[in-house]
């Protein structure tokens, strides 16, 4: 399977290749992680479903030590970069303060195979993205006859996540941002920047001569191709995680995860395929520049090295917009994946900076 990486995650091809072992090979290994991982708290709830959204069936993972707990929904990267079958890796914690969302999107992961791609096609906009989020929150809030709801958007999840955070505050508690992405443009002529600067100080001409043949790029012609021919440099230099060049062992995670077969994970990799050459083209004049307030507590957890969607941009812009109230926790060891690179600061920070905004008056 070809390699992608775009649109704000690596969408890296997962599935066994031919000559590894056969899935049954992980079976044992996933039932390890499924006994570990089984909530059995008298209140607990943990359930996979599907759902339609915005006319698409779209599947849903519930988590939670106690039902009553707010619920924290977590929006996926990519587009089509699934995190459900990595979530068992760091999510567990949460689970004990937060009732915890995955879903995978419409054209992506195990959501992929229950609808026609040609009919999906047309409705992968960003607003549509955005509305779909909408409909799960209100779905959500209903089944677990619960009003507490914090939104956490990460990487290409970030832009949806927002941008509900903008269009309808009156259904969260708090928006969460990690990986924030602000402004498409910006994002790749900062991430271009760096990963170019990094490799002239390597000596690396043959990468500096191929990021410099990307032009006019992103200014025009915002393309797939375009958007893969600089991050293949930019990932050995740490933008996507910290001093971890080599992330093959990491994306065998998923082979592990009780939620996902092999048979999800092949869906998995022909919907990240699918939704970044349909989606990203879309997302060329995606800015949220122009918002100036947003009527929800914001709190942005931004790794330090984070080139794979710049957190300097995430930054500056922060530092401008006003909110209710505003928290910008900076993760001094990561780079785009804070929740996996330091999973106990993380945690921290969603007890010390966000939990607090769903509790109630005194």
């Amino acid at each position: 399977m070809k390699l992608r990486i775009a649109a704000f995650a690596v969408l890296a091809a997962f599935a066994a290749p031919a000559a590894a072992q056969p899935d049954d090979a992980y079976a044992p290994a996933r039932a390890i992680v499924a006994d570990i991982g089984k909530i059995v708290t008298p209140n607990g709830v943990q359930e996979t479903f599907e759902v339609t959204l915005g006319g698409a069936r779209q599947v849903v993972n519930v988590r939670g030590s106690d039902r009553d707990n707010p619920i924290l929904i977590f929006v996926h990267g990519g587009p089509g970069a699934v995190e459900m079958p990595f979530a068992w890796a760091f999510q567990r914690p949460w689970e004990d303060v937060f009732t915890v969302v995955q879903y995978d999107q419409r054209g992506a992961g195990r959501s992929y195979p229950l609808n026609d791609p040609a009919a999906l096609a047309p409705t992968m906009t960003v607003e549509r993205y955005r509305d779909d989020a909408v409909e799960l929150i209100e779905l959500l809030k209903k089944r677990y006859a619960k009003r507490k709801v914090v939104l956490m958007g990460h990487s290409w999840g970030s832009i949806v996540g927002l941008s509900v955070a903008v269009k309808r505050p009156d259904l969260l508690h708090a928006y969460v941002g990690v990986g924030q992405g602000i402004d498409f443009r910006e994002g790749e002529k900062a991430g271009m920047a760096w990963t170019r600067a990094k490799a002239l100080a390597a000596g690396n001409s043959e990468a500096v001569a191929a990021i410099d043949a990307l032009a006019p790029y992103p200014q025009s012609e915002f393309t797939i191709a375009k958007a893969d021919g600089w991050r293949k440099y930019a990932i050995p230099y740490g933008s996507l995680m910290y001093n971890k060049p080599d992330l093959n062992l990491y994306f065998q995670t998923p082979r592990l995860s009780p939620e996902y077969t092999e048979a999800d994970r092949k869906a998995w990799g022909k919907g990240s395929e699918f939704s970044v050459t349909t989606l990203w083209p879309r997302l060329a004049d995606v800015s949220f520049t122009k918002v100036k307030k947003v009527e929800v507590p914001l709190v942005f957890l931004l790794g330090r090295h984070d080139y794979t969607v710049p957190s300097p941009v995430a930054a500056q812009w922060f530092g401008q917009v006003k909110a209710p109230s505003k928290k910008l926790v900076w993760l001094e060891h990561s780079a785009h994946m804070p929740m996996v690179e330091e999973p106990g600061h993380f945690f921290a920070a969603l007890l010390r900076d966000v939990l607090p905004l769903t509790k109630d008056p005194k």
